[in-house]
């Protein structure tokens, strides 16, 4: 898991500065955070359906309210009256703190929305890694050659989650978090051995025993002719 989080800092970094509002650091219980993005993005965790990929535009980041986990990330509408998505993820660290929200994605081939990977809260240097179903996890590693994390979790729901005392936020909360790792290139099948061939002393004995035989039937001859 340590190699895994170190592939953040170089992979898909994002400042979230221009392209995205300043973060409303009123409240840092639930580090409610303001972005705008400026194409359409993947989210993982539990998305409300028919919410896989948010188009460009604005959202609130806030981290569910709840007193035992703080690694549950909710998804809202600009103006909060919608749950896009409930993420889970584990916590990930950065050497050093910066006054914007970051944010990291994972680059996609050409034509495929960026998927969401990590997020930090301004003046943090602990920051979210999110953990995406199964399924999805697959396809993006395969597609980014890169580790993905993943959980055996619903891809969508058709009610949000809005507490975390809520059955499918305990299911998630709970869920046990795995990597999954790019299927390796397929290796050489070796080539098998030929069977050792047989020993050349049994045939040489039969040469000799012939060539021994041939010489005394010559001299048995040779008696015979005199």
């Amino acid at each position: 898991m340590k190699s895994f989080k170190a592939l953040t800092a170089v992979c898909g970094l994002a400042l979230v500065g221009a392209l995205f509002a300043p973060a409303a650091k009123a409240d840092d219980w639930n580090q409610k955070t303001v972005i705008t993005f400026s194409g359409p993005v993947e989210i993982p965790g539990v998305h409300l359906k028919g919410w896989s990929i948010l188009p460009a535009g604005t959202y609130v980041f806030k981290l569910l309210n709840s007193q035992s986990d703080r690694h549950i990330v909710q998804i809202f509408s600009a103006d909060e009256s919608t749950v896009y998505a409930t993420i889970l993820a584990i916590p990930n660290e950065r050497l050093t703190a910066t006054d914007k929200t970051v944010i990291t994605f994972r680059e996609r081939p050409a034509g495929e929305p960026e998927a969401l990977r990590a997020w930090f809260y301004p003046g943090m240097t602990s920051g979210q890694e999110f953990v995406y179903p199964k399924a999805k996890a697959m396809q993006i590693a395969q597609e980014t050659n890169t580790p993905v994390l993943s959980a055996d979790i619903p891809a969508e729901t058709a009610e949000p989650i809005q507490s975390a005392t809520e059955p499918a936020a305990v299911a998630l909360i709970q869920a046990p978090v795995e990597t999954v790792d790019p299927t390796p290139a397929a290796t050489p099948t070796p080539q098998a051995e030929l069977p050792a061939t047989a020993s050349p002393v049994p045939m040489l004995a039969l040469l000799g025993a012939l060539a021994l035989g041939g010489f005394f039937a010559l001299r048995a001859f040779e008696r015979n002719a005199s």
